[in-house]
């Protein structure tokens, strides 16, 4: 996603024990949504039916389909690009990976996309987060747009913090986990304090990605490692 890491620090060499904890804990905050679609692909396959059915898609589910696979890889794949020394030493790998992950995240925001407009909404929720569902998915395609362009004029800064949102705006699901089990405890289910817990999981994405783009750390890593290259 960039030629800086999010753990880099001062001297542009974070060590392996700095480097790996990240990419663990995105692939952690992946784990119930992949683990769920994991599951609904098998059921779509003729597989046992290990959760409840889900008739909004129809008999041919392509959007859930596109967005599940899509999703996988776009989480996964991306957490490699949280590891500066990987990537270093991987420098065509990364430039290659970087183009199936805008390829995946594209289909991750279109799907998304394609299913809020097209199918019925879920069952519990309400025009609230059909709206939040719009907006957070036309985003995340508009980051993977700018962080195309960006690279595309060589302004790595620029790539780096679109890449970012992208990457946060993808992993809502994940956090939605955590925001929907402490708002249910907190305020009780409904409708309404449903769809907020779910929007609030895209919130504290942006809000992370935002605090790891402008930390002042992290600008003057950028500096060094760019004097030293």
């Amino acid at each position: 996603m960039t030629s800086q890491s999010l753990s880099a620090r001062p001297t542009g060499r974070p060590s392996r024990a700095v480097e790996w904890p990240l990419p663990a804990a995105l692939v952690a905050l992946s784990a119930v949504p992949l683990a769920a679609g994991t599951l609904r692909l098998v059921q779509l396959a003729g597989g046992p039916a290990v959760m409840p059915a889900d008739d909004r898609f129809g008999a041919f589910p392509v959007a859930l389909v596109v967005h599940i696979l899509g999703a996988a890889v776009y989480a996964l794949l991306g957490t490699l690009q949280f590891v500066p020394r990987f990537r270093r030493r991987h420098l065509s790998w990364h430039r290659r990976s970087g183009r199936v992950l805008a390829v995946a995240g594209a289909a991750v925001a279109g799907s998304a996309l394609w299913m809020t407009l097209v199918y019925a909404p879920q069952p519990g929720t309400g025009d609230l987060l059909v709206a939040l569902r719009l907006v957070f998915a036309a985003a995340m395609a508009g980051c993977l747009v700018l962080g195309v362009t960006s690279i595309r004029r060589h302004d790595l800064l620029a790539h780096r913090a679109w890449m970012i949102r992208a990457y946060a705006l993808g992993l809502g699901a994940g956090t939605q986990v955590f925001t929907e089990g402490i708002g249910g405890a907190l305020f009780g289910t409904g409708e309404l304090r449903g769809d907020l817990a779910k929007g609030a999981g895209w919130v504290v994405n942006l809000a992370v990605a935002e605090w790891a783009i402008r930390r002042p750390d992290r600008r003057r890593a950028t500096a060094v490692g760019r004097r030293s290259t």
